[in-house]
């Protein structure tokens, strides 16, 4: 681990623990959402709490060795040197970037054929772009981390045009009252996911070792709020107005009829 300010380490210290908080909290109020929303869509509710659930546990993870890498002692930093565990982060994104395009999908409620064709191409897609990633971000020198990058840019292309042209045909049949969240859900997706290409072209950056790492550990963080949280949030909404359509006003559960 480079050497780093103490304001710096504070500020991605106090992130962690902001996320954690902010994907924990977005669990319980994704899961008990689901007593609001027809059965067609609890589904896509329950994915959708289990992203940030993953997301909440591996910031657990990511706060922790983050702790344990620097150690501050009467206002002074300095480096244990225990490495920081970056590979939390992409062991999260494994799981929980299909399961992001997953929730999406069903929320739209396509046919059971349509659905289970395009999860499963856009899933491994995801799957494979952050594997493709992986080995450049670890890596040591930036011809190295560009290859792989770029590599994990062809996946990521496939996506985004299975979402604006793919997608586009379904999108149009949904009910007037959700097209517009929907089409903002997508576009969230995309602009939550095309900043983390940029966050990882960081270190070509002429900048010093702790503000790159800084600038990544923070970057990807905002990344992760937006995509996991922000697009919950979204599909919740989604769920809750295409139930009020298809099924009419919904009782809480265990709630009794008059």
């Amino acid at each position: 681990m480079p050497p780093i300010e103490i304001g710096q380490y504070l500020l991605v210290y106090n992130a962690f623990s902001f996320t954690f908080a902010t994907m924990a909290a977005a669990t319980i109020f994704l899961w008990f959402g689901r007593s609001q929303v027809g059965p067609a869509y609890k589904t896509a509710l329950t994915i959708s709490g289990l992203v940030t659930a993953i997301a909440a546990y591996h910031y657990l993870r990511i706060f922790d060795s983050w702790e344990t890498a620097y150690e501050v002692r009467n206002g002074v930093i300095s480096v244990t040197g225990l490495a920081f565990n970056d590979a939390y982060r992409y062991v999260d994104w494994l799981l929980t970037v299909p399961l992001l395009l997953i929730e999406l999908i069903l929320v739209m409620r396509l046919s059971q054929e349509e659905t289970v064709s395009k999860s499963l191409k856009l899933g491994c897609a995801a799957a494979l772009m952050i594997a493709l990633g992986y080995p450049g971000e670890i890596a040591n020198d930036n011809v190295t981390r560009a290859i792989w990058g770029t590599l994990s840019t062809i996946p990521f292309l496939y996506i985004v045009w299975e979402l604006f042209k793919g997608l586009g045909a379904s999108i149009e049949r949904q009910p007037e009252s959700v097209k517009k969240l929907i089409k903002t859900a997508r576009l969230v997706t995309f602009a939550s996911w095309g900043f983390y290409p940029i966050v990882y072209m960081v270190p070509f950056i002429n900048l010093g070792g702790s503000t790159v790492e800084t600038s990544l550990q923070i970057g990807y963080t905002i990344a992760d709020i937006i995509a996991k949280v922000g697009v919950g949030i979204l599909i919740y909404n989604i769920a809750v107005r295409k139930s009020a359509v298809e099924y009419g006003d919904l009782k809480p559960a265990g709630a009794s009829a008059h």
